[in-house]
């Protein structure tokens, strides 16, 4: 019998993966699928924000539980994984070196100290509360940089575990969304001109869709300037992955060996395997390189685009289907302190930043 089994895993090893992810790649399609039309419904709910929700619907309806934990699992996994490397490498289409020149040093280095404080101080506050595992990392990354986006390119650097990577977008998806409500509100009693709001939130807001939808209430000149900063802090995607890989590598091969990314189990020699800069990275810097040639045509970026979305939204709806809302909700109350501390430590860096740069 145990020959047996043996033999049964090798064969699932050899020929079985695929196979088995198609139950969890289908089920994805299908949240995608769904958050499109919500999102053609209604234009306020980005379309990566409902396929995040989705997936955490789906992981706790009765009759889909069972099949989302069990032989949806691996597909949904990869979709997670692979389908955000995917996403995340598509995501430098959007952004080009004169981007970044065109916002001019003093804008740069207003954003450079946001992205940098913000994630130092989110990843101190995490640790001092006494988030679990990666928690504390992944969030400072989304907080600081791109939402989702970066906490999977983080979590895939550390090799974090799939629960921490899904309570963390959870957090920052639905943080991000109250921005989008939240900010517009702000901008007359703040006293902020169109361009400025803008700035506020491409330097505050996490995702790039959320971005969008929030500095539209103010026009074209705030959509602009919004898509403009956020695209700067995508660019730190790059380093700031590197710099977690290369931690990763430097430590101990006995404390990797003996506990994983996010101080469980891991598999030995996990940090002698994870290059300096990993290959995803390494596409999303091609393909900033790629779009700065100004050689691609518009229609090939704007199908980029919808491909990019679209493998977002597929890789957000497996993580979202990973969270235990149970087990979320026994440190929900310093996660949720955790996520209002970060948000306004990065609103209100960004908005000194505004004020310093424009006036």
């Amino acid at each position: 019998m145990t020959a047996l089994l043996k033999e049964r895993a090798a064969s699932v090893v050899r020929g079985g993966a695929a196979p088995a992810r198609r139950p969890g790649l289908a089920l994805a399609g299908l949240g995608v699928a769904v958050a499109w039309c919500v999102h053609r419904v209604l234009p306020g709910v980005p379309m990566l924000t409902a396929a995040v929700v989705l997936g955490i619907v789906a992981a706790h309806l009765p009759r889909l539980r069972g099949a989302v934990r069990t032989t949806a699992r691996p597909g949904l996994s990869y979709a997670g994984k692979r389908l955000m490397r995917a996403g995340v490498v598509l995501l430098g289409l959007r952004l080009a070196f004169d981007d970044v020149r065109a916002l001019g040093w003093a804008t740069v280095g207003v954003v450079l100290a946001v992205v940098t404080l913000t994630l130092l101080g989110t990843w101190w506050l995490g640790r001092r509360l006494g988030l679990p595992g990666d928690q504390p990392l992944l969030i400072a990354a989304g907080y600081a940089v791109c939402g989702a986006s970066a906490i999977g390119a983080v979590g895939e650097a550390r090799n974090s575990d799939e629960r921490d990577v899904a309570a963390s977008v959870a957090l920052v998806t639905l943080c991000g969304r109250l921005a989008i409500a939240v900010l517009p509100l702000l901008q007359g009693a703040l006293g902020l001109s169109d361009a400025e709001f803008g700035r506020w939130a491409g330097a505050s807001v996490h995702d790039v869709g959320q971005v969008v939808a929030t500095a539209r209430t103010a026009g074209d000149a705030a959509l602009g300037e919004a898509v403009l900063v956020k695209l700067m802090r995508v660019a730190l995607l790059a380093p700031i992955v590197a710099a977690v890989a290369l931690g990763v590598r430097r430590r101990s091969p006995a404390a990797t060996a003996g506990r994983g990314a996010g101080g469980r189990p891991a598999r030995s020699g996990t940090a002698a395997r994870v290059p300096v800069v990993p290959l995803f990275v390494v596409g999303f810097l091609a393909a900033v390189a790629v779009r700065s040639t100004g050689l691609v045509a518009a229609p090939v970026l704007a199908t980029a685009h919808v491909v990019q979305e679209l493998l977002l939204a597929a890789a957000l709806f497996g993580l979202g289907s990973a969270v235990d809302l149970p087990r979320l909700a026994r440190t929900g109350g310093r996660v949720a302190a955790l996520g209002l501390c970060a948000w306004l430590v990065v609103a209100g860096l960004s908005y000194t930043g505004v004020l310093l740069v424009s006036r």
